[in-house]
């Protein structure tokens, strides 16, 4: 007799060229953010969830950033577990000046489908649809309940997409949460940093280049300010037991994956001055000056201990005004959760690298559910080009983590 497993697995091979598909035709459904108008990609969605007889609710609180969510009841009660992913994408700088291949075309070339969101996160996106669709033809013998939600406006913290789905539709809580964000294989993100953004602004009087004498210049000012609030990247925060056991045994995956250090700095608050803006013309001392710090706060540090701390290097300094201007707390959940388990032991029955559990340098929605208590786990591919020029998935990577969130959801429910 044929396992659900098995059919799942065999399911997958079959329908591989059109999963393939799906995803070019969903790099294709341009959704940059900003401006953030997703509706193509949206489309794209419930095309293909209404082709498979699937019934889906769309969201729209703001009409051009739809939120797509669909749910179905197994055969009987059991655990709830959800499925999310964006449908927003960066965009395209300088009209695709350092690109190889056009952006939006979604080409296919040496394995690899390229093109603005093919790993961020269209990939993984695609993985949850797949697994919703794929389950959905199981539901007879699983039990449990299965929400998949396809989210916009994931890249400006989404007020209009999961965060909003949070305050007025709890019931895609669930009891636990699965995201194909890109992390890479061998790592499961159970948590992430915080960021913290602060916006600075210095005033002072200003006047001809050649009178220094007269005034202070604000751009200095500034840059003394930033100076200051760099030392705030020493502070290193303790964790408990089990989460900073996981952090050290994650940071060697982490080097390897996000560059030499990235492990180092997991624990510590970090700084980044985004941008600096002051000036009129060069042969005149600056009258103002801003610029907008990117802080990010190790898991188990809230922005209350680090503000007062901004506050007593900004009083040093009468002529700026400081405000946050955006952020999240830090969040994580169980690093030993038996989500964590089921993708381990998923990912090296798939014949791969058993994947270590660790925390997360970038934001992700699986943020939202930790912050409402629900253990939420990260597992897609490699971010190769997230953000920049010739943003890319492999194929076979892409499908390797579609068959890893179907069997792990597969499981998850039916444990129940």
């Amino acid at each position: 007799m044929t396992s659900g497993r098995d059919k799942l697995l065999k399911w997958i091979d079959e329908e591989r060229d059109d999963i393939v598909a799906f995803l070019r035709g969903f790099i294709r459904a341009r959704s940059p953010n900003p401006p953030g108008d997703t509706g193509d990609a949206a489309a794209h969605v419930t095309g293909f969830l209404d082709a498979k007889g699937l019934v889906h609710r769309k969201i729209a609180p703001n009409p051009a950033m739809p939120n797509i969510v669909a749910t179905f009841e197994g055969a009987k009660p059991g655990r709830h577990l959800v499925l999310n992913g964006h449908i927003d994408v960066f965009p395209v700088a300088d009209d695709g000046k350092g690109w190889t291949r056009e952006p939006w075309a979604a080409e296919m070339a040496d394995g690899r489908v390229y093109g603005r969101g093919a790993a961020d996160m269209k990939a993984g996106t695609t993985a949850s649809i797949m697994t919703y669709w794929m389950l959905s033809r199981l539901r007879d013998e699983l039990p449990g309940r299965l929400t998949l939600t396809a989210v916009s406006d994931e890249e400006t913290f989404g007020p209009w997409g999961a965060r909003y789905l949070m305050e007025h539709h709890p019931e895609v809580l669930g009891d636990c949460l699965l995201n194909g964000e890109p992390s890479g294989p061998e790592s499961i993100r159970f948590g992430e940093r915080g960021p913290l953004w602060v916006e600075f602004t210095v005033h002072t009087q200003g006047a001809h280049g050649a009178y220094v004498h007269a005034t202070k210049s604000a751009t200095k000012v500034a840059m003394q300010l930033a100076g200051e609030l760099e030392k705030l990247a020493e502070i290193e925060h303790v964790m408990s037991d089990n989460v900073q056991r996981a952090v050290d045994l994650g940071r060697p995956v982490m080097d390897r994956m996000m560059g030499k250090g990235a492990g180092d700095i997991v624990s510590k608050v970090t700084l980044n001055i985004g941008t600096m803006k002051g000036g009129a013309k060069v042969n005149m001392v600056p009258s103002s000056c801003t610029f907008e710090a990117d802080f990010r706060l190790p898991i188990g540090m809230g922005k209350a201990q680090l503000l007062p701390k901004i506050a007593e290097i900004a009083e040093r300094y009468p002529e700026a005004t400081w405000k946050e201007i955006g952020g999240s707390e830090p969040s994580w959940c169980d690093p030993d959760h038996e989500m964590v388990g089921i993708i381990q032991a998923n990912v090296t029955a798939l014949g791969k690298p058993r994947p270590t559990p660790i925390v997360s340098l970038g934001g992700t929605d699986a943020r939202l559910w930790r912050h409402r208590g629900v253990p939420a786990y990260v597992y897609g591919p490699y971010p190769h080009g997230m953000g920049s020029h010739d943003e890319h998935v492999d194929v076979e990577e892409f499908l390797h983590v579609v068959r890893t969130h179907v069997l792990s959801a597969y499981d998850y429910l039916r444990m129940s």
